[in-house]
């Protein structure tokens, strides 16, 4: 017999109760579902793809990370002693025993174009003390974020302001050349392009395709030079071919980009280093210069380095400096404020006191004089194994680096079986070489170049 009373639904209290008294698994999932975020981002990875590992930083890594008592760390770009120690410069102590016994020694902000004691002798370290330039007020110095915040203040200037019309804003990069200076360059929205450098026949200067490429370039453009210890290659001109490069530059108007990151350090005499340099300023050439501490005065991690804008010489050089300067600070304001201070003022310390700046260029000799001997010993390790192949390029070239001729395959091949990091491309660090692995990594390059093509 049906009944007469109206049916029950369920309601959203029973629904709720039937939660209470699902499982504690089920409770936890219902919860956790409320809980969990919000998968969307305005970040995507279409938008935001991973990037891939520096990969320089990325080779440190794996070599910090290899247990083998053999590894050899020949692709860092920073010199180590005999020992394959990290050497802080004896000049750099006493600079910094001054600095700590400096009453006046503080810790606020320099202004924004930097350090002042530093500036005037960076710019008379790279031109010259007795530099026309300099005398008659055509630099103009900002102190940056080391050598690479040096080249991204130049490029960004050279972006914002180098717009002739009718002139080619292309930077021409050489073929190789550190890889950071693409990205910079790139970053700012300057387009890049390449001008052939390195032979892999001869592993020297390709000097005939370099002027070809700098002939063929549009008149105006911006050309970025290595002033010495050309990196990654080693290989730098003869000072004839500098002669040379500056005519051509001259006569097609273009704009010199010089990035100095090795002043002393390449062959350990300062005004043989900056030749290139003080050769364009005499020929009158409007230029900026990127220069760099981290190398020369071992002060890696400090970041201490300038920027130097150079006016032709003209009845209105000085105002146009002026102007420029002032363009450079608000740049700089806007980028980092105020540049830092402790390894500008080492650097200032031993610049401006004779007896400790004769001391560095000491320091300065012991560095590049090791690397020198370096070269010499893996030169003739690999001739009397009989090493197929001509190494005279390992002594030919200069400064830190060494561009080997090795392929992809006989630097992974080196890697896996012999523990001997590099760059893919070959380029070794002659700063990670010394005379208790010399010998070993000349072996291990014998075995591989005889058994990997």
């Amino acid at each position: 017999m049906a009944s007469d009373s109206p049916r029950r639904t369920a309601s959203p209290s029973a629904s709720s109760n039937n939660t209470l008294h699902s499982s504690p698994a089920a409770r936890l999932q219902s919860i956790a579902n409320h809980m969990a975020p919000t998968t969307i981002t305005s970040f995507p990875p279409e938008v935001v793809p991973q990037a891939p590992e520096d990969p320089l930083f990325g080779l440190m890594r794996a070599y910090k990370a290899d247990p083998s008592p053999n590894k050899v760390d020949l692709g860092i770009g920073a010199y180590r002693d005999d020992n394959a120690k990290p050497w802080v410069l004896p000049v750099v102590k006493k600079a910094d025993e001054i600095l700590r016994n400096d009453p006046e020694a503080n810790h606020e902000y320099l202004p924004i174009a930097g350090l002042a004691a530093l500036l005037g002798r960076a710019a008379d370290l790279l031109l010259g003390p007795s530099s026309p330039a300099i005398a008659e007020k055509r630099v103009t110095s900002v102190q940056t974020i080391s050598g690479t915040g040096a080249v991204h203040l130049g490029a960004l200037f050279l972006a914002r302001f180098y717009q002739i019309q009718g002139v080619n804003r292309t930077v021409y990069l050489s073929n190789p050349t550190w890889a950071n200076h693409h990205q910079i360059f790139t970053n700012v929205g300057l387009p890049i392009a390449t001008y052939p450098y390195f032979s892999k026949e001869t592993r020297g200067l390709d000097f005939e395709g370099m002027k070809a490429s700098l002939s063929a370039a549009p008149d105006g453009s911006i050309i970025l030079l290595h002033a010495c210890a050309h990196n990654p290659t080693g290989v730098d001109p003869t000072p004839e071919q500098w002669r040379d490069i500056a005519a051509l530059m001259k006569a097609k108007k273009h704009f010199p980009f010089f990035d100095t990151a090795y002043q002393g350090f390449a062959s350990g005499d300062l005004d043989r280093d900056a030749f290139a340099l003080r050769l364009f300023a005499e020929e009158g050439f409007e230029l900026v210069i990127a220069q760099s501490f981290a190398k020369n005065f071992g002060l890696y991690g400090e970041r201490a380095g300038c920027f130097h804008y150079v006016a032709s010489p003209s009845p209105t050089s000085a105002e146009t400096t002026t102007r420029v300067a002032s363009q450079l600070a608000i740049l700089q304001r806007s980028e980092i404020s105020n540049p830092p201070i402790y390894g500008a003022r080492i650097a200032s310390i031993v610049l401006n006191d004779p007896a400790l700046f004769a001391e560095w260029q000491d320091n300065l000799r012991t560095m590049s004089g090791r690397i020198q001997d370096m070269r010499a010993k893996l030169r003739a390790g690999l001739e009397a194994l009989g090493t197929p192949g001509r190494w005279n390029h390992i002594t030919d070239q200069i400064g830190m680096f060494s561009f080997t001729g090795l392929s992809e395959a006989q630097v992974l091949k080196l890697r896996s079986d012999y523990h001997i990091y590099m760059t893919k491309n070959g380029r070794i660090s002659m700063a990670g070489l010394n005379s208790k692995n010399v010998d070993y990594v000349a072996s291990a390059v014998d075995k591989v170049v005889r058994e990997v093509q």
